[in-house]
This record gives structure tokens, C-alpha cells and sequence, in this order.
């Protein structure tokens, strides 16, 4: 099955839930790099956002999303390897993996396991 197809799967919880940790980890190096971005808005258009849940997540590039918000036990076990792909996706986009966003990936990794 496709990436797309199976971001396709996910409820609009699930896929709101999956941009809040890809936003708040694009956020690990204090700074939302260009490419960053652009991931995210190639991300909206595959989970088709509609405009309400759009805006929401181009509000967490303006600022994070509330730390309490991103726990990794919301990740419905059988998602759990699209969000650490996500989110490996948005750290590495850039071309430049932070110490901060190394760490933090490592420790999801782990506490998702």
C-alpha cells in the first residue's frame, strides 16, 4: 500500500494528532526551516485536510503545539511506524539533523516500542 494510502486510513484525529507531532518536531531546533515547510504543505494535500484543519496546522509552524499535546501513548499502536517515518521525514528534510531533533526521535523511538 502507498504512503498516501495509508495516511488515507487514518481518522481526522489520527491525522491531526500525526501533524501535531510532525509540527512539534519540526520545532526541535527552534526554527521551521523552509523545506520544513514545504513537507508539511506536501502533507496537508496528502491527508486532504479540509480548510478549518489546514489553518490549525499552519498555526503549529507559527507556533508549536503544546508539549502536553504530542505524548507519545495517543499513537494508536498500528500507526506508530508512519508517525516515526513522519517524523524522520521532517527532522531530515532540511539536510541538517539537529542534536535536538537526533535526541527527541531517539526518545519517541523508544517510548513507542
Amino acid at each position: 500500500m502507498s504512503a498516501a494510502g495509508t495516511l488515507r486510513q487514518l481518522s481526522r484525529d489520527e491525522r491531526l494528532l500525526l501533524m501535531r507531532f510532525v509540527c512539534s518536531f519540526a520545532w526541535a531546533d527552534a526554527r521551521i526551516a523552509p523545506e520544513e515547510r514545504a513537507l508539511v504543505q506536501r502533507m496537508i494535500a496528502k491527508l486532504q485536510l479540509d480548510a478549518a484543519e489546514r489553518r490549525q496546522v499552519l498555526a503549529w509552524l507559527d507556533a508549536p503545539p503544546p508539549p502536553e499535546s504530542v505524548d507519545p501513548k495517543l499513537v494508536p499502536p498500528e500507526h506508530r511506524a508512519l508517525f516515526l517515518h513522519a517524523l524522520e521525514s521532517i527532522v531530515s528534510v532540511d539536510g541538517d539533523i539537529a542534536p535536538a531533533e537526533r535526541s527527541r526521535l531517539l526518545e519517541l523511538a523508544k517510548r513507542l516500542r
